[in-house]
This record gives structure tokens, C-alpha cells and sequence, in this order.
């Protein structure tokens, strides 16, 4: 829906960035179903929804460019006859986002059934200084096993808290799916997953610098 809404250009590049970092995938439903102490899962939402907010402001403030809205745009090339009606065009849209995802995301499950989570779990096993570049460059797979794998070796005690957090501030299930198919700018879409994969790295890095100095 974010994506969707900043392609057409009514919401704000700053917003969009804001909306990938603090979503949880499938982080939440994970850490209750593990019986995660309150103090746990507040802490974690609380620091990604800190990092979304301060990160979407400071992005705001210097990308104060004003773009006109695009929704007409989106419609021509989505082709979902907006001027027959917002029922029918509605439907032909999200029909059209979801057979995509679906397809998409197919290929990615079967990736990740076939050995694909037992690598991450190699990878993440490996700790060192170095982590949080992984783990955010792991959390930018549009695929609910990227967060999966990341919450469960956290509770595992086999990442630590800054990995965890760089992964899954990067983790924005199948919106970046969503971003390559609808905004055909190339150029922005690549600009926007660094974006998102810089503020996970330096947002782990200062938590493991706080952790060191305390």
C-alpha cells in the first residue's frame, strides 16, 4: 500500500522509508508465539519505530523537492481503467499486484526450502564485526524466511540485539517487489533499497558501539 501510494507520489520519499524500517514482517507473530518477554518485543518495536520516525524526517528535510501527484500515470501503465469505475479498477490493480507477488514469492520459497535457510543460518553463525553488513544485506530478500531466520537465531542467543535490528529494519516483506513492479524508475528503486540497507548497517554499528561503551 506505501508503495503504492509513493509511486503515484502521494506520500513522501521520507514516509515510504519510514514505513519499510519500522514494518515487522514476520518478527512479531514469531518472538509472542516464543512466549518473548513484553520488555523484548517493546524494545524491538520501539527501536525500529525511532529509527523509521528520526530516518524519515532527516530524509524529508533534505529531499524537500515537491513532486506533483501521479495517479493517472500509474493507471496507464497498470491498465486497470480507473475511468471505469473505482470497484473495477481497484480490483484489476490489486489482482495484477498479487498474481505478481505470488509468482515472485513462489520462486523465493522454494529457494529458501532448498537449502536456503540452512545457509543463512551458516552465514549468521559466523559472528563478528561484520554482521549487521549481512544482516541487513539478508533482511533486504523480499521474503518472510529472511525475518524468520533472523528472529529465531536472535532467540537462539546466537545474534546479537544490533544484528537483529539491522536485519529486520531492512526487512519490508514483499514491498520491494512491489517498488520494481509499479515505480519504473530503476534508478530511484536502487537509490531507495540503499537507502534502506545504509540506515540498517550505521543503525546496527551504533548499537553495538553503545553496547560496547556501556
Amino acid at each position: 500500500l506505501a508503495t503504492n501510494l509513493y509511486t503515484t507520489r502521494i506520500i513522501t520519499l521520507g514516509t515510504l522509508i519510514s514505513i519499510y524500517l519500522s514494518t515487522s514482517d514476520e518478527m512479531l507473530p514469531i518472538l509472542l508465539s516464543r512466549g518473548s518477554s513484553l520488555k523484548t518485543i517493546f524494545s524491538i518495536l520501539l527501536l525500529k519505530l525511532l529509527i523509521g520516525v528520526i530516518s524519515g524526517f532527516i530524509i524529508d528535510f533534505l529531499n524537500r523537492k515537491k513532486t506533483k501527484i501521479q495517479i493517472e500515470d500509474l493507471c496507464l501503465e497498470e491498465q486497470c481503467h480507473c475511468d471505469k469505475g473505482i470497484i473495477k479498477s481497484t480490483l484489476a490493480h490489486t489482482l495484477n499486484t498479487f498474481m505478481f507477488i505470488i509468482l515472485v514469492s513462489f520462486f523465493l520459497n522454494i529457494i529458501m526450502h532448498f537449502g536456503g535457510e540452512k545457509f543463512l543460518n551458516n552465514v549468521f553463525s559466523k559472528n563478528s564485526i561484520f554482521t549487521p553488513f549481512i544482516a541487513s544485506l539478508i533482511g533486504l530478500i523480499p521474503n518472510c524466511g529472511a525475518s524468520i531466520v533472523i528472529t529465531e537465531l536472535y532467540l537462539n542467543n546466537i545474534l546479537p540485539l544490533s544484528a537483529v535490528i539491522s536485519g529486520l529494519l531492512t526487512g519490508s516483506g514483499v514491498a520491494i517487489l512491489v517498488l520494481f513492479k509499479s515505480n519504473k524508475n530503476i534508478k530511484e528503486n536502487i537509490r531507495i533499497l540503499l537507502i534502506v540497507y545504509l540506515i540498517g548497517v550505521l543503525s546496527g554499528l551504533l548499537i553495538e558501539l553503545i553496547n560496547f561503551i556501556i
